[in-house]
């Protein structure tokens, strides 16, 4: 038997609705899913039932109450993941992007090529700006597929993001998966066209034993992460790894067909030339325009967005511009961070340790200064271990005494700071975080490495480490004992604080000593019911957030359990933690201020709770070191962000000569006369020039922010979007509405806020089995069972084991599912809160008022660079109309919409209701000519929106054309009596109908 389906017709067939494309012939259908992509198309042959997608016209004895077209309508759209608008990914991805998110993702769908630097401030969301954009051209069709490039410490991150949130499957490539990559491969295929989608480690790919592979077979959408340390100033002497990065990714971005985005909240780093070398890879012409002139600044503003939280606190107002704030948007970031900086005093035992290894590397470095260059830099990185050390922990400082100084291997001065840097400053462009938080070397005695007799060094040294050892414990460590003084305040305060630490030795150490012991009945200092765990360089990135996770799971939702994570900085850059803490804690001061806001910039995010993030800065008055680094360079760059709003990095070489000074005070005067140094005149001059220079580039960012401040898009164009978005999907009141209840009419246990406001908790094991099965798999069967409260959120931005009341979170669409299901299956057991039909006596009406829940189905033909793309959409919509359907009178969309706000005066008698349905549903064969006329002028208003968000690239647009499918579908019929005209046929209110 031969097929009869017309090419874009919609059949059912498998159990799904497919499209029918136009390769079907008369013995095999050709299908793509309704809302898949071109992976999923699926042959049929003739012997498969094949069906028109249509639905059974609704029954006229199924009424249901006032609620049921609203819970109908919503939980319709919820499904659809196929939108008809200009934005074809919002529909199916499971995030709700923010207003202001959308901005990115309209510059770049203006332009034919995507280049764009995206350089938004911490916490605001760059992550979710580059998904969504990546999203929109894969489903577009104008990329074919993508590449991350990121630390490998985020990777894994990434690969998260990109699947929970956009549906994007996507291969880690790191050093340690390439392997097994390789072996699936074919003879000379590459694994970047096996694998359409890879998260690729940046230090892995630079190689040039990879990096021609990668450009040569590189998808043609490219992310870059970080994008600042790939590229350097032109008056400083790169390392060798970003020269390699910085050749990657020119190489990358000359194929001028490819698209390429790069995310970075520092693009100045301090320096105007990396900027510009920045926004060179973005358009060749940016490196050299003159960004004064108003051409500059209008070229760069196609391609560069950079906005502060202040920014987008408040978006969509009428300070923007706009007429009123029916659109506004609210973003909770926190207010503001409160800084407290603690001091300690070193126990009398910690003092002569400190004095004693001073005099030691005081010693050192002057004898090595004899030797000659190669030796004095060794001694010098020695020197400097020990003392972080020291000042970190006694377990660190113990490490270090027996550790070899990785800079003892060099062949020369130079390579010994090539050795002996990464290990013991913080440079904020360091080539990675990984594997900087071991303990370092301070050995460096020739004669002392393994299996070598001891000498007088490294006899002295094991005394001292020794005598570091026996100082374990808040009895001696006094920063320890502060450490747990101000943990306790901030615990007593109901705050879930992150401790920061500098090495490893010292993270574990912290640990042990917090932590509660339940094999030993150890009880920590902190309490019984506070749960206490280090996360280091030591475990792997995937290591690392499933620890976190274990340690807000064994703390539970108990309100007096509380969380102390332990860190090293292996987690102060790009790993999310605002939803498990609230505060932190810097035990070791990091010498690049830098780092610090990287460390607060974990918690202190979008998503965020608390309206203020608590820093305690902990420093020591007497050890020579902290006192100084924190006068200048921290307080500095803390006052810098607060006069601009953002952070302005510290130039690593005038942090670093600061450092050096108080590093070189020391050794040549110890603690005794440390208050000198500041009027030293080498420490002056290292002071004032970073102080000058420091103040010059936040100048020059100041300037730029204001110059450059994102003006390619008006927030009245990202309103209409937003508008349409909402008009079309449903916005956050709707879907609260929906959620309780649909939830309160399947039998769930609701506490917490109203219906208009707030949040609030469900119960769901009263609901019926179906909704239960569907609701397991998301929140976890254990909750489900044991029939815990799941809560519901207002802020999209929510933790593991929460509901967002927004429509693309998977408990609202497993809750709409199962409510469409039961709407659509008359037969179904249990509860059914929305029905088909309904018949309602109600004061909102003076004469016999229609409302119709209709969906209609677009096609769409949309031009991309890979070709023309024939795509289905749907869209459901409410028409009204007063009177009898013949000759109605039609009313306006939003006092259709209205009619869902109706409530019953009195009930209506079901066999009136259900005669009335019957003659209402037989005459709405007359209305299809309104519906027709309706649906194409909504295809002329998806058409015109599709050209105007490309408005900006007339190849875009040509060829593209909206017509809609006829017949359109009505879903839902409801009938409005006004009660007057209905009183004799009603009975009282009370009575069931």
């Amino acid at each position: 038997m031969a097929f009869t389906f017309s090419a874009g017709s919609l059949v059912k067939a498998r159990g799904r609705e497919w499209v029918v494309l136009p390769e079907s012939e008369p013995d095999l259908l050709v299908l793509r899913p309704l809302g898949g992509s071109d992976d999923d198309i699926a042959a049929v042959l003739p012997f498969e039932p094949v069906e028109e997608a249509r639905f059974a016209p609704p029954e006229p004895a199924d009424l249901g109450d006032q609620r049921a077209a609203g819970l109908l309508r919503t939980a319709l759209r919820v499904g659809f993941r196929s939108g008809a608008g200009p934005f074809r990914s919002l529909a199916g991805i499971a995030v709700e992007p923010r207003a202001y998110q959308l901005v990115p993702l309209l510059m770049a769908l203006r332009q034919k090529t995507v280049r764009m630097l995206i350089s938004d401030d911490v916490g605001i969301g760059k992550t979710i700006e580059a998904g969504l954009i990546a999203s929109e051209m894969l489903a577009q069709g104008e990329a074919s597929g993508l590449a991350v490039l990121c630390s490998p410490a985020l990777a894994e991150q990434w690969q998260q993001e990109l699947r929970g949130k956009f549906g994007i499957d996507a291969e880690l490539v790191l050093s340690s998966t390439v392997s097994r990559l390789e072996r699936g491969l074919d003879l000379g295929q590459s694994l970047f066209d096996r694998y359409p989608n890879v998260i690729v480690s940046t230090d892995f790919i630079k190689s040039t034993r990879h990096r021609d592979d990668f450009v040569r077979h590189c998808p043609d959408l490219v992310i870059v992460d970080e994008a600042h340390t790939c590229v350097a100033a032109d008056d400083t002497s790169a390392s060798a790894q970003s020269q390699l990065r910085y050749e990657l990714l020119r190489r990358v971005a000359e194929d001028a067909e490819r698209h390429l985005l790069l995310v970075t909240a520092t693009p100045h780093s301090g320096k105007e030339s990396a900027f510009r070398n920045l926004l060179g890879l973005v358009k060749p012409e940016l490196a050299h325009v003159n960004l004064e002139s108003e051409t500059g600044r209008k070229l760069l503003a196609q391609h560069f967005v950079a906005r502060k939280r202040a920014d987008v606190r408040q978006y969509l107002t009428k300070e923007d511009g706009l007429a009123d704030d029916s659109l506004a948007e609210r973003t909770a970031f926190p207010s503001d961070r409160f800084f407290k900086d603690e001091t300690y005093k070193l126990s009398p035992e910690y003092r002569a340790l400190l004095d004693d290894a001073i005099a030691y590397a005081s010693e050192r470095v002057e004898e090595a200064g004899g030797q000659g260059r190669r030796e004095a830099r060794i001694a010098w990185w020695s020197a400097i271990a020990l003392l972080r050390s020291l000042v970190s922990s006694p377990a660190a400082a113990a490490q270090t005494l027996t550790t070899r100084s990785a800079a003892a291997i060099a062949a020369s001065a130079e390579e010994a700071d090539k050795l002996g840097a990464p290990l013991n400053s913080d440079a904020a462009d360091s080539d990675a975080l990984e594997g900087m938080d071991v303990a370092p070397g301070a050995e460096t005695d020739e004669g002392a490495g393994e299996g070598a007799d001891d000498g007088p060094v490294k006899s002295r040294l094991s005394e001292l480490a020794a005598l570091a050892a026996q100082l374990k414990g808040p009895e001696k460590d006094l920063k320890l004992k502060a450490l747990i003084r101000h943990l306790k305040a901030l615990l007593a305060d109901g705050y879930n604080p992150i401790v920061f630490c500098r090495y490893i030795p010292t993270a574990k150490y912290l640990a042990e000593q917090l932590e509660n012991d339940p094999e030993t009945k150890k009880r920590g200092p902190l309490g019984a019911k506070t749960v206490v765990k280090a996360v280091t360089g030591e475990l792997s990135p995937q290591q690392r957030i499933e620890r976190i996770e274990a340690l807000a799971a064994e703390a539970g939702e108990d309100a007096a359990a509380r969380r102390v994570l332990i860190a090293t900085d292996c987690l102060s850059e790009g790993v999310n933690l605002q939803h498990h803490f609230d505060a932190v804690v810097h035990y070791d001061l990091a010498w690049n201020p830098t780092r610090h806001d990287q460390r607060e910039g974990r918690v202190d995010r979008y998503g965020q709770r608390r309206d203020e993030v608590r820093v305690i800065t902990l420093y020591g008055d007497d050890n020579g070191i902290d006192g100084k680094v924190l006068e200048v360079l921290i307080k500095k760059h803390r006052q810098i962000k607060k006069d601009l709003g953002i952070s302005v990095s510290v130039p690593d070489e005038l942090s670093t000569g600061v450092t050096d000074a108080i590093v070189e005070w020391l050794l040549m005067r110890g603690r005794e006369n440390e208050d000198a140094l500041f009027s030293a005149d080498a420490f002056k001059v290292s002071k004032e020039k970073l102080e000058s220079d420091w103040n010059s580039a936040a100048e020059r960012e100041r300037t730029s922010r204001s110059r450059f401040a994102q003006r390619s898009i008006h927030p009245e164009e990202v309103a209409r979007e937003v508008a349409s978005i909402r008009e079309a999907l449903g916005g956050v009141g709707e879907v609260r509405t929906f959620v309780r209840e649909s939830l309160g009419a399947l039998g769930a246990v609701l506490r917490g806020a109203d219906a208009d406001a707030g949040d609030f908790t469900a119960q769901v094991g009263g609901t019926p089995a179906g909704l239960r099965d569907a609701l397991a798999p998301v929140v976890g069967v254990e909750v489900v069972e044991k029939d815990r409260e799941i809560p519901f959120r207002s802020d999209p931005a929510v933790a593991r084991g929460e509901a967002a009341l927004v429509r693309t979170d998977p408990v609202v669409g497993a809750l709409a599912s199962h409510v469409l299901n039961a709407a659509l299956d008359t037969q179904a057991e249990g509860a059914r809160p929305a029905r088909r039909c309904g018949v309602v006596t109600t004061d909102a009406v003076t004469t016999r008022t229609t409302l119709l829940l209709v969906r209609y189905r677009f096609h769409l033909t949309l031009p991309s660079r890979s070709g023309e793309r024939q795509l289905v959409a749907e869209d459901a919509r409410l028409l009204a109309f007063e009177g009898a359907p013949k000759n109605g009178a039609w009313l306006a969309p939003e006092q259709a919409a209205a009619l869902l706000e109706a409530t019953a005066s009195e009930n209506t008698d079901p066999h009136f209701g259900e005669r009335t349905m019957t003659r209402i549903l037989g005459q709405l064969p007359d209305v299809n000519g309104y519906l027709e006329t309706y649906g194409d002028e909504l295809a002329a208003e998806l058409d015109a929106a599709h050209r105007r968000v490309r408005a900006a690239s007339g190849e875009i647009v040509r060829g593209l054309s909206v017509t809609a499918q006829k017949p359109a579908d009505i879903l839902g019929a409801y009938v409005y009596l006004p009660a007057a005209a209905s009183a004799s046929a009603s009975v009282p209110v009370g009575v069931s109908a």
